[in-house]
């Protein structure tokens, strides 16, 4: 697809156990290709419903009377079931990669790769943008951001050179910001840690971890029991909050216990996870770091 190649495909899909007559969600439409799976392995009764805040999916729209597309973040999932009369889903899917289409999109500025500006709004119609967060953000807040979404180590001292920097100059540009970072860049491994930094930027922008938070808490009371959730991950931070709501029905380190000190918890995996073979990754080096985690309601 030219949109977006679809990673783990078959996996994904086959993990939701699809039911002929079942409804069920992709939280993150882009290019569709996961979409028409699901469609595919359902019979005339079942449903779909897309979700992706991204307006440039549009394109992609598939013209099918069980789909039906949603423009907005997927953390609104439980208002937008309840408006559509919706009590209980059989499954839910997401991938949570940026879209080929938005990294290879220059005027987007999600890539350290084009000299453009930064921008990296999912949502155009969003008022923050990376310029905002890179001129504005205290050091602190900023230093967070660095270490919290990309656990990089010096993150304090990538915030003192970005504040320092836009003292005389504001930064608008990625071949500005990519200049301010180069004392910073260890040689052979310079686009490695300058993704690592778009990273986190973004992350920030489009406040992608309490999205992904807010969406994962609705999910005990929206998916029927035997029902599937199946989200690909790319990044540590993001597989972190996934993996821990899977195991413990919660965002910490262990469950939360009731007075018999024991956990009621509302999903069990379905296994440890799945990677992309050798194969994909040949086909697609953005597919290199996707994992897929699946649990079932219980």
């Amino acid at each position: 697809m030219m949109y977006h190649n679809p990673v783990l495909l078959f996996d994904s899909i086959n993990s939701l156990n699809i039911s002929k007559d079942g409804i069920y969600v992709d939280l993150t439409f882009g290019g569709g290709g996961h979409s028409k799976l699901i469609l595919d392995n359902l019979g005339n009764n079942g449903r779909l419903i897309a979700f992706d805040q991204d307006k440039d999916v549009i394109k992609n729209m598939i013209n099918d009377s069980r789909f039906l597309y949603i423009n907005q973040n997927f953390k609104f999932l439980k208002q937008n079931l309840k408006y559509h009369s919706v009590d209980f889903v059989d499954g839910v899917f997401a991938d949570l990669g940026v879209s080929s289409h938005q990294l290879d999109s220059k005027e987007r500025g999600f890539s350290f790769m084009y000299d453009t500006e930064i921008d990296m709004r999912m949502n155009i119609n969003s008022s923050l943008n990376a310029k905002e967060i890179l001129n504005t953000y205290p050091e602190d807040k900023l230093s967070n951001i660095f270490y919290d979404y990309s656990d990089l180590r010096n993150s304090k001292d990538i915030a003192k050179l970005i504040v320092n920097s836009r003292v005389s100059n504001k930064i608008f540009k990625t071949g500005q910001l990519n200049l301010i970072l180069e004392p910073l860049l260890p040689k052979g491994y310079e686009n490695k840690i300058l993704a690592k930094i778009y990273q986190a930027l973004r992350i920030e922008v489009n406040q992608e971890m309490e999205a992904l938070k807010e969406v994962l808490n609705q999910l005990p009371n929206l998916i029927k029991k035997g029902g599937v959730m199946s989200f690909i991950t790319y990044h540590s931070v993001e597989d972190r909050i996934v993996k821990r709501f899977i195991q413990n029905g919660c965002f910490d380190d262990e469950s939360k216990k009731n007075e018999f000190g024991k956990s009621n918890l509302p999903f069990k995996k379905l296994f440890k996870f799945l990677t992309p073979s050798k194969e994909e990754i040949k086909r697609n080096i953005r597919a290199r770091s996707a994992k897929l985690r699946s649990a079932v309601r219980t």
